[in-house]
């Protein structure tokens, strides 16, 4: 095994329980795809890491201790975390979650979900990718139910980005339950899946009580899963609007699992400032709009961003929203922090009275290491603006 000496900086991140190793702190490192004892500069073992490029970092550390990553040791780390989520296992009321997230589960590079009766695996890099007949045998070992398995490849170099892993293969669309409403999902047709599980909190807040008798507009809108959520909490009509033309469809298909009259609620594929200005025209307006963009977009016409552009979302939005009405802001990009996203929020609302009601995070099933706030990549605020 190669030995890596780390600076003092990176020693002391280590230390504090940072596991994920920025590209930045190793420049001009040759070794990639392999495991390698860490050590300080005075000598000092540190651990293990294995070094592999994804778009997240360099590679991730993985013990204090020396380990050999067998059969043995990825069911240990499956059969803990499976009992960490011993609540999600007895719900009537879900049947997709998060059963492994990275550093979360002290494993970086790796995610498995359950959607029902079967599993979907994302690698992050190649060294994971190498490691998955060892890493599927043990998950099988400890979850002998599961039907089958996919994989979604999330890095560059494989020539599929999704593809059957094991076992049954799934029906081509079939349906899920969350917080006890139906979402139709596909497990191979590229690295999507038709919902988003990380928004299991937001979806339950939708149907619970953020919903009831209001208009809803549901911006960068994927599936419309936070439209149907809202339905299924009692919101008088929806609008949901996405640039991707398979979006309608995809979302139709949701609310027809649950046996939803779609007549008050539309599906709009437009770019979403181009839907302002036609709201504009139109003179359409809402009680809630949810904001839920991609971290980085490209059209024809515009680049956007949510670390520079997102104060732009919430500026127009204002317009369309009702007196108290209620924006629910969302980013999933680990790049940006809590305080840099609200200062982002803040420059959009400039003067415009407002108020902070809830925060959201990630989900329990989606475990996060508490010692890097970047696990913790999920920011959704609800916010009362006072008109």
């Amino acid at each position: 095994m190669n030995k890596l000496v780390v600076t003092p900086f990176i020693e002391k991140k280590i230390k504090k329980g940072v596991q994920l190793l920025d590209a930045h702190d190793f420049e001009g490192l040759s070794i990639d795809n392999q495991l390698v004892e860490v050590f300080s500069t005075a000598q000092q073992f540190l651990g293990v890491a294995y070094l592999s490029r994804q778009n997240k970092g360099i590679g991730w550390f993985l013990s204090h201790q020396s380990i050999t990553l067998n059969d043995a040791y990825f069911k240990m780390l499956f059969k803990k975390a499976k009992e960490e989520r011993s609540y999600y296992f007895q719900s009537d009321l879900i049947t997709a979650f998060r059963v492994f997230n990275q550093d979360g589960d002290n494993f970086g590079g790796l995610t498995i979900d359950l959607y029902g009766d079967y599993a979907v695996f994302s690698w992050y890099n190649q060294f994971v990718y190498q490691l998955k007949e060892i890493i599927i045998s043990a998950f099988k070992a400890i979850y002998p139910d599961i039907k089958g398995a996919y994989e979604k490849n999330r890095f560059k170099g494989l020539e599929n980005d999704s593809a059957h892993l094991y076992g049954q293969e799934a029906p081509e669309t079939f349906t899920i339950l969350e917080n006890g409403v139906s979402y139709q999902v596909f497990l191979n047709k590229g690295l999507m899946t038709g919902i988003f599980l990380d928004q299991h909190d937001v979806r339950e807040a939708l149907t619970t009580h953020l919903a009831s008798g209001k208009k809803i507009l549901n911006l960068f809108s994927y599936t419309a899963a936070f439209s149907v959520a809202a339905s299924m909490g009692g919101a008088l009509e929806t609008t949901s609007v996405d640039l991707a033309n398979r979006s309608k469809e995809m979302s139709e298909a949701h609310f027809k699992a649950n046996h939803l009259d779609t007549s008050n609620h539309r599906f709009i594929v437009m770019d979403v400032f181009s839907f302002f200005k036609y709201a504009k025209r139109h003179h359409l307006s809402y009680d809630v709009i949810i904001i839920d963009p991609p971290s980085f977009a490209k059209n024809k016409k515009k680049v956007f961003s949510v670390a520079k552009d997102y104060h732009q979302l919430i500026n127009q939005s204002l317009d369309l929203l009702e007196d108290d009405g209620l924006i629910i802001a969302s980013t999933n990009a680990a790049n940006l922090s809590l305080t840099q996203f609200k200062k982002e929020l803040e420059k959009g609302f400039g003067n415009q009275k407002h108020t902070y009601e809830s925060l959201y995070r990630l989900p329990s099933d989606f475990k996060i290491n508490k010692n890097d706030e970047r696990s913790n990549y999920l920011k959704v605020f609800t916010i009362k603006v006072n008109k």
